[in-house]
């Protein structure tokens, strides 16, 4: 299936994540010329986040979110299903600058790996500052028991999986039920957004711990992208020169 985005009707303006597309991934950055950076950007996402390469520190500091309860909407964009906090759900700081978390989707299979492995889903949570950058905090999750967060719009989920570009509301949703302010270790890197039109300068952070998520969870969100790629997860893209981070508390023994 070959994607719209920003509601555009051309073909010219579609994208797919069929690797085997002309729509696909590798030729992104063909379909229109705001695109071009997602073939000739140096700092795109997602990456493959190896321990090895990466710099181990303390000084990053815990995360530092203020979430709090919003009335949201679901969409099935297509492409993924994003959760739009009405206002804004709250805010996190990052090295002194406020982002307000506007909206969640999901990917699947994650987007990042870790050491080469990649999981079965991943959560991006996008904050955005008063001055338009992004700040993205992902969660990647493996087969186990329920994802809480998900849980809470499973009904809805559901209801819009063969539904397309509909806004339905799903009441108050709360994205500390996330918990991502008790992760105590993190990757920290810069990157861009993993979609046309991949803008660089975003901010990533990578939780750290791999949380669980059941089939079901998995197959219900899966169900809602028509595509022919198994998948709406961007192949890894090259690291170049940029830097990784790994932010680990003081004095913490990590394996």
């Amino acid at each position: 299936m070959k994607y719209v985005v920003n509601g555009g009707a051309d073909d010219q303006y579609k994208f797919s994540y069929d690797v085997n597309s002309l729509n696909g991934p590798d030729h992104w950055g063909k379909i229109r010329s705001e695109w071009s950076l997602c073939n000739t950007g140096d700092m795109q996402s997602p990456i493959d986040l190896i321990d090895e390469r990466v710099q181990r520190t303390s000084k990053l500091g815990r995360l530092d979110t203020h979430y709090k309860p919003a009335n949201a909407t679901l969409i099935n964009r297509g492409y993924d299903m994003t959760l739009t906090w009405i206002g804004g759900a709250g805010h996190i700081h990052i090295n002194g600058t406020k982002y307000q978390l506007n909206q969640a989707h999901w990917h699947t299979p994650t987007e990042h790996s870790i050491n080469g492995q990649r999981f079965n889903l991943e959560l991006h949570l996008v904050h955005q500052s008063t001055n338009d950058k992004f700040a993205v905090v992902g969660v990647l999750y493996k087969l186990g028991h329920n994802d809480s967060f998900i849980a809470k719009i499973e009904p809805y989920l559901q209801a819009l999986a063969s539904t397309k570009g509909v806004n339905k509301s799903v009441g108050i949703i709360d994205p500390r039920v996330i918990k991502i302010g008790n992760s105590t270790e993190y990757y920290r890197y810069m990157g861009s957004l993993t979609t046309p039109a991949c803008d660089e300068g975003v901010i990533w952070t990578i939780v750290r711990k791999v949380r669980t998520v059941s089939q079901e969870q998995v197959r219900i969100i899966r169900e809602a992208l028509d595509d022919e790629a198994n998948g709406n997860a961007r192949p890894i893209q090259p690291l170049n020169n940029r830097w990784v981070k790994l932010y680990i508390p003081h004095n913490h023994k990590t394996n």
